[in-house]
């Protein structure tokens, strides 16, 4: 039996937008479904739940049920949204990755994951050691346990 992931956090109302309660949010995930209509996101403030969205530049026009005024969408201000893990097998998922200890592909162990920094090419996996590893390298996952990284010659030297 898997253990059931704590929510994440996928986002943050960044500012009311007009007079009938739609707020921006800065979304901090790629799942954009996280925002179709009946969508529920949980906040200090409570369950919201989407009614409906949109793509605003970088950042989304959300209207959530039951927020109707323009007060009523500045009280969300800098609210931060969580919803539960989407299952999917073949997504890596940063809060799996804290804590783990990583072994290289021969079984030597090369460190505790610290941290992840983000990097255009592939995120970097933080060792205690100060090490960084791409993510890319990843090959198995033992959620906030066990990683085995098929890195090249001297990554770790």
């Amino acid at each position: 039996m898997t253990a059931e992931r704590p929510a994440l956090e996928v986002g943050r109302v960044v500012k009311s937008h007009g007079l009938r309660g739609q707020v921006i949010v800065d979304l901090w995930t790629d799942r954009h479904e996280r925002l179709d209509r009946g969508s529920q996101l949980d906040s200090v403030r409570g369950a919201l739940v989407v009614s409906a969205s949109s793509a605003h530049q970088d950042r989304f026009i959300v209207s959530f049920e039951g927020v109707s005024t323009r007060e009523a969408a500045d009280r969300l201000h800098g609210v931060v949204l969580t919803a539960p893990p989407i299952p999917d097998d073949q997504v890596i998922w940063i809060d799996q990755l804290f804590g783990a200890e990583v072994f290289d592909v021969a079984g030597v162990a090369r460190g505790t994951v610290v941290g992840v920094e983000a990097n255009p090419a592939s995120d970097l996996l933080v060792l205690d050691g100060g090490a960084l590893v791409p993510l890319a390298f990843v090959t198995v996952v033992e959620a906030n346990r066990r990683l085995v990284v098929d890195a090249p010659e001297g990554l770790f030297e």
